[in-house]
Parts: C-alpha cells; structure tokens; sequence
C-alpha cells in the first residue's frame, strides 16, 4: 500500500510505503528510507510497533538527529576531523559532530527523498548523489531495497556504483525496542542481547577508533553470552565472521517480557551498539536499542581496518536482514 505521508517545505512530497508479509506489518518512507515502523505480534498474539519513529512527518524534520529508522550515508558513523586522504588528495567533509563528520554530514542520505519502485515482496529506493555532495567524490548511484521474506524477515539489500574513486559505508539507523516503541511503554535496557564479537574497536574522547581492536574478554563489550544489555554503549563490535558475500547470522535480541526476538544477518564485518544514551523528548535514555551494521568508523583514515574503498567498475553491495520469532 502506498499513501501520502506529508509534504517538505519546499513542496515535495513524502509517500509511506506498507509491507506486510506472515504476520509482520512494516512502514517505508521516501523521506530518508525511514523504516517508520514495524509491527509484530507478542507471545500472547498483541501487536506492537517494536521500533522509535514519529506519526507525522513534522516529527522527522523537527528531530533529525537521532537518525530514527533512516537509510543513513554516505559514510555511516565517524570520520575524523571531518577528512580523509584518497590517492593524495585530501577530502574535506561536514563536521555536524564536530570536530568529526557523522552519517554522511549536514544533509546525508537520510535527509534526501528517494525514488521508490514496488518490485516483488518490497519496494527499491534510488538516488543519485552528486560529485562533491557533503564533500565526499564521485557520482554515486545508489539503490537500495526492502523486501519480507515469506517467514516476514525484513531484509535491506545497499548497492552503489561511481564514477571516481570513493568511499562508501552504508547503514539503516532503526532504534529497537521490542516491548513497544510509545514514548513511556518502557525502557530496552533489560533486553538480553547476544552476539557474535570477539573484539571491539576501543574509543577516545571524541568517539573515534584508536586503530587498534581489543578482546571483549573480561569487558563490557562481551555479549558473546546473552546478557542483558543496558545502557552507555556507542562502540563498534567486530564481528566474528568479518566481511562476507551472504548475510550471516550475528545477534540475537530478547525481551522477556513480550517474548519477542529479534535476529540479525549480515555481510558486514562490524556492529554499532548504541544504547539511545541521548534521546530526545518524548523518548527518554534507555528507551531502545541500535544495531548498526556497518565497515568501521574512520576506516578511510585507518589502513588496518576493513577497506571502504569503491572503485569505478565495481559495485557496493551489502545485505542485512532483521528476523522476528518468540520465546
């Protein structure tokens, strides 16, 4: 089902697009490639929208930064200093979290209204992004789709091509909480959270990856034992199974009391864990969680890390896919 969701100050319209599929109801917009929500049943058959987002279009535009449910890049997560050197030149980017660059800059991914198509079991976004947009080179020609698999598996597949060397980390921003996402149903914290990291990249002060990886042993950052999850996390895992073709298998996330699951497959080689430390009115710290699976932060100033590159003739492409069960 498509229908109008509201307009852009500048006149554009913003159209939602509804999948549903085996039980599982899930919301699109063209505005940013925002999953507004998605609903799934609990063990007792209630439905509940387990994701943050807004009933109105003024409620994204209002509150940006959050990235709630966006289609986020070109680069997901941090660059430093808002730079980075590709073939002896140096690009220089947005610092919108100063002094980095963050989820693409000023007017990223998530700002821009995609052209959507339906195509069998989902719908597929697609966008131009100009040489030089945000700072970042090469003409990127970006699709990206969302599809339920007949079990009502949500999967977002990314691919990009350019015409210049360039660097691309894409990523889907939604906050989870599968309790049920209204302001004040009650915090993710308690959720039990596993998944299948090793090491993680520690941080300075400006959450920035030193360049080094450190075992999840004895830490905080193991989950390799489902756990609960609680709060103060804004770190990037490195996942087991690093970069590979297929989505693979890499977290779990419970909650005990509804008795909802959520799976997560991947072809990325890292996971954001990010706690909502930070949210705004109406959602308050704690209220959900982010699993953002991505390359590193920073990777195109860290060698050593898991390459961003993309060059002309070859294509991006990256799948994650969200399943839903219950205990």
């Amino acid at each position: 089902m498509t229908e109008l969701f509201g307009t852009l100050p500048d006149g554009t319209e913003v159209h939602r697009f509804t999948l549903e599929r085996a039980g599982v109801r899930v919301r699109v917009l063209s505005y940013g490639g925002i999953v507004q929500s998605v609903e799934v049943p609990d063990r007792e058959g209630r439905t509940a929208d387990v994701v943050l987002g807004f009933d109105s279009l003024e409620g994204y535009l209002d509150c940006p930064a959050p990235y709630f449910g966006a289609l986020v890049g070109r680069y997901a997560n941090r660059i430093a200093g808002a730079r980075f050197t590709l073939d002896g030149r140096t690009y220089r980017l947005a610092a919108n979290n100063a002094p980095n660059s963050l989820h693409g800059g000023e007017r990223g991914f998530d700002k821009r209204v995609w052209a959507v198509a339906e195509q069998a079991d989902g719908i597929r976004l697609s966008r131009v992004s100009p040489d030089g947009e945000e700072g970042f080179p090469g003409r990127l020609e970006v699709s990206v789709t969302y599809t339920l698999d007949a079990d009502g598996t949500l999967r977002i597949g990314y691919e990009a091509v350019t015409d210049a060397p360039t660097v691309v980390n894409l990523t889907n921003h939604t906050y989870w909480n599968l309790g049920g996402a209204d302001p004040g149903t009650g915090s993710a914290a308690g959720h039990e959270l596993s998944l299948a990291a090793g090491a993680y990249t520690p941080v300075d002060g400006d959450l920035i990856p030193t360049g080094v990886e450190e075992s999840v042993e004895g830490t905080r950052f193991d989950f390799r034992a489902a756990r609960k999850v609680g709060t103060g996390y804004d770190h990037n895992l490195v996942l087991d199974k690093g970069v590979t073709a297929g989505a693979e298998p890499v977290a779990e996330l419970h909650d005990p009391a509804s008795g909802r699951v959520l799976t997560v497959a991947t072809t990325e080689p890292g996971m954001q864990l990010y706690t909502g430390d930070h949210l705004p009115a109406p959602f308050t710290a704690g209220d959900a969680v982010a699993l953002e699976t991505q390359h590193y932060p920073d990777s195109p100033n860290r060698p050593a890390f898991p390459s961003t590159r993309l060059e002309p003739g070859r294509t991006y492409r990256s799948e994650t896919a969200y399943g839903f069960a219950l205990r």
